[in-house]
């Protein structure tokens, strides 16, 4: 099931960045063959909506790259990211694209799954990056905020683009981001008895 791939690529792409995954598809729906929205969802190829996006992007992709204004941003963006996730994976797992020529009716006959699904998806990948973030900031003085945040956004445009165009790379994309997940709880775990041994030793962390 191809365009559940789709659907979970451009999800976990939106909880990176909420409007890069929603952007490539109206984009890519208005200006190519590569993906054929459903009536539903052809709203997202308007080009006013287009428009819209590109600016809410530049925005977002300004912000997320300042160091503390980066954490208020995260704080906003809890809400916003999941919305765009559902919005993602409901448009995304319901169209035609180059891969699926027939979505499953079973997303077609059951509009919140995908949605729902999108939401929470999303919101494990912004929790995730709204965690790391605080943690690679202090680590590089915030220097490290815009490197990150360069990243995360063409991690997010190769995701976007892959679901569509060749959505089994999603599979490397989240067993990636499992490996991560993985190493950086970890890694709390292990700062977190540092600081602990430390403190009992006598010593200011």
């Amino acid at each position: 099931m191809f365009e559940v791939l789709t659907g979970t690529g451009l999800a976990a792409s939106a909880g990176l960045n909420a409007y890069i995954p929603l952007l490539t598809m109206g984009l890519l729906a208005r200006y190519t063959d590569l993906i054929d929205l459903p009536s539903g969802w052809q709203w997202l190829g308007n080009g006013w909506v287009v428009a819209i996006l590109a600016v809410l992007l530049t925005v977002e992709v300004v912000a997320d790259k300042v160091p503390v204004l980066d954490h208020v941003n995260d704080v906003v963006q809890t809400v916003v990211r999941p919305t765009a996730g559902g919005l993602a994976f409901g448009a995304g797992s319901t169209s035609e694209t180059v891969t699926v020529s027939d979505p499953s009716s079973f997303f077609s006959s059951n509009d919140w799954v995908p949605v729902v699904t999108g939401v929470l998806i999303a919101l494990g990948v912004h929790l995730l990056k709204s965690a790391a973030r605080p943690v690679i900031n202090a680590t590089t003085a915030g220097f490290g905020a815009p490197v990150a945040s360069t990243a995360e956004d063409a991690t997010s445009v190769v995701v976007s683009l892959a679901a569509i165009i060749l959505p089994v790379l999603v599979l490397a994309f989240l067993l990636g981001l499992v490996a991560f997940t993985v190493w950086f709880l970890r890694r709390r775990r292990d700062r977190r008895r540092e600081r602990q041994a430390a403190r009992a030793a006598g010593y200011r962390v």
